[in-house]
């Protein structure tokens, strides 16, 4: 066993080193498409820079977006399109600042900013979009200690500037940067996503979108009163941008953010020189920062919530669809027994006859009126049995009527504690299966009462219409308003009852000394709701 043991311990080392005396092979693909990227992003980068200010520096957000909208295979020519958009900015340079800061200064600040991308990579597929604010401050935080610290390690005489006010600068131009153009970019390869973009046409988002232009404009009108009017009307842009994301969640900040940063951006004085600086701008673009954090958290988090609440609503939905389609596959089921049951009433009916006529021709009428009189007793117990297993005069009179003729009422009136039903309404509006749903809650409530309490008992239903939603109340309660049902009729009340209700929308509750119970049918279509009179399903209107 030690002789295997170790000839496999040599196989494995000579494997390892069969890289060292064959050498390495490199599949290079060239992909043309890749120097248009290249080239895309160096001009995007130049253009970016133009209109950028320390205290927002706009190419930190072509950076990350470059890198959340191309895939991995192409962030090489990210690379090169950054490194030329470096060149051609800072060769100019190289007598003041030193060749060594050009060529590494230049190299090294997009692949540190991918490997944050990269790393971010799992937390990517996560629910929720906070990941983007990790992105972001960890891609500012990266980006300006290269900046400071290549510069002060490789120029010839290192910046005058105290280091801790340009680490805030510098990181703060990056962040504002970063969550001007990510949240679009993040939009954009989410565009396949499900989502209603219907909604943003809206009055309340419109609303929104026009305050927020229409205070852009009067904080640039207002330039000239004075820096505390121009701090006061730039917070208040926020308000439309904290609506825009309560409406939408994480696509409302991911809108109303950028275009807050921008609008700030454009409001905020500039020497027209890189490197421009305004200082009193800059403590509201710290609040604005810290806000537009906030908002897309807040956004991220909503829209969480708000698809866990729609898949969720989905589910019981199709719980519902599935629980009616049982009820209703059961409800089958009896009905053809119920008919099986009523074909064999049928033939024993037509045998009788067939009997009492014979007997009548041989000169035996007394048995035969006997056997006539008997039979007809038992056929119209038999057919009231067929129909407590499934009432088929619903299908064409309707529930009310149903409940009259069926064996239910015969049953009832057994008893002599069930008054006469209380009903109101057009049952026949209703759907067969909720109809269906109604007459075995119905009935299984009065038998719950007449098995567990005493006491006469008053049966009380009313159909009709809310909106769009059609329904019947239903209430089966004692005559006598000062008893209470007890804690064991209560429970049996819910084991039985509140399935077959909850299936249709409903509810079922006791109080005091009544049952009561609500179900509701689907929608009505458009076409009908127009001649049907809404009618408000109150239990005091019973």
């Amino acid at each position: 066993m030690s002789t295997r043991v170790g000839i496999g311990t040599n196989s494995r080392r000579d494997q390892r080193l069969d890289w060292w005396r064959n050498g390495l092979q490199l599949n290079l693909r060239i992909r043309p498409a890749g120097f248009a990227v290249a080239l895309v992003y160096a001009f995007a980068c130049w253009g970016a820079r133009q209109i950028s200010l320390d205290q927002f520096y706009l190419p930190a957000g072509v950076r990350v977006a470059a890198l959340l909208l191309c895939p991995a295979r192409l962030w090489p020519y990210l690379i090169l399109g950054e490194y030329a958009y470096f060149a051609q900015m800072r060769y100019p340079m190289i007598d003041k600042y030193g060749l060594a800061w050009v060529v590494i200064a230049s190299a090294c600040m997009m692949p540190a900013v991918a490997l944050v991308v990269r790393l971010h990579r799992r937390m990517m597929t996560a629910q929720t979009e906070v990941w983007l604010l990790s992105v972001a401050a960890t891609a500012a935080l990266v980006a300006t200690v290269l900046k400071l610290g290549l510069s002060h390690l490789l120029w010839p005489t290192p910046p005058s500037l105290p280091i801790l006010s340009s680490a805030a600068r510098f990181a703060l131009g990056d962040y504002i940067g970063i969550l001007t153009l990510a949240p679009l970019a993040l939009l954009w390869t989410k565009r396949g996503a499900r989502y209603d973009w219907q909604a943003w046409r809206g009055l309340p988002t419109v609303i929104a979108l026009s305050f927020l232009l229409v205070l852009a404009i009067v904080t640039r009108l207002a330039a000239a009163d004075g820096d505390v009017t121009k701090t006061s009307l730039q917070l208040m842009m926020a308000l439309p941008v904290v609506a825009l994301t309560c409406m939408h969640g994480w696509r409302g900040a991911a809108v109303g953010v950028p275009l807050l940063n921008l609008i700030i951006s454009a409001t905020t004085p500039s020497t027209g020189l890189p490197g421009s600086f305004d200082a009193p701008t800059f403590a509201t673009q710290q609040i604005i920062a810290l806000a537009g954090t906030a908002l897309l958290a807040l956004g991220a988090q909503i829209s969480h919530y708000f698809h866990q609440y729609a898949r969720r609503d989905q589910d019981g939905k199709r719980a519902l669809t599935l629980s009616r389609t049982a009820h209703i596959a059961s409800e089958m089921d009896l009905r053809e027994r119920a008919l099986g049951l009523r074909k064999i009433a049928d033939g024993l009916d037509v045998s009788i006859q067939e009997t009492v006529e014979l007997l009548r021709r041989h000169g035996h009428h007394e048995p035969a009126e006997r056997l006539l009189r008997a039979s007809a007793a038992h056929s119209r117990q038999f057919r009231e049995q067929t129909s407590m297993v499934y009432p088929t005069a619903l299908e064409q009179v309707g529930l009310y009527l149903a409940l009259q003729v069926s064996g239910a009422r015969e049953a009832w009136d057994a008893t002599d504690r069930v008054s006469r039903p209380r009903l109101g309404g057009d049952p026949c509006r209703l759907s067969v299966g909720l109809q269906l749903a109604t007459y075995r809650t119905l009935t299984d409530a009065v038998s719950i009462l007449l098995k567990n309490e005493y006491g006469q008992i008053q049966v009380r239903a009313r159909c009709g219409q809310v909106q769009q939603h059609r329904g019947i109340l239903v209430t089966v309660g004692l005559l006598d308003v000062n008893r209470t049902l007890s804690p064991a009729t209560m429970a049996l009340v819910t084991e039985r009852l509140a399935a077959r209700a909850l299936a249709y929308g409903g509810t079922v509750t006791c109080h005091r000394n009544r049952i009561r119970m609500l179900l509701v049918d689907a929608p009505a279509p458009a076409a009908r709701q127009s001649v049907q009179t809404p009618l408000v399903l109150r239990e005091n209107a019973l």
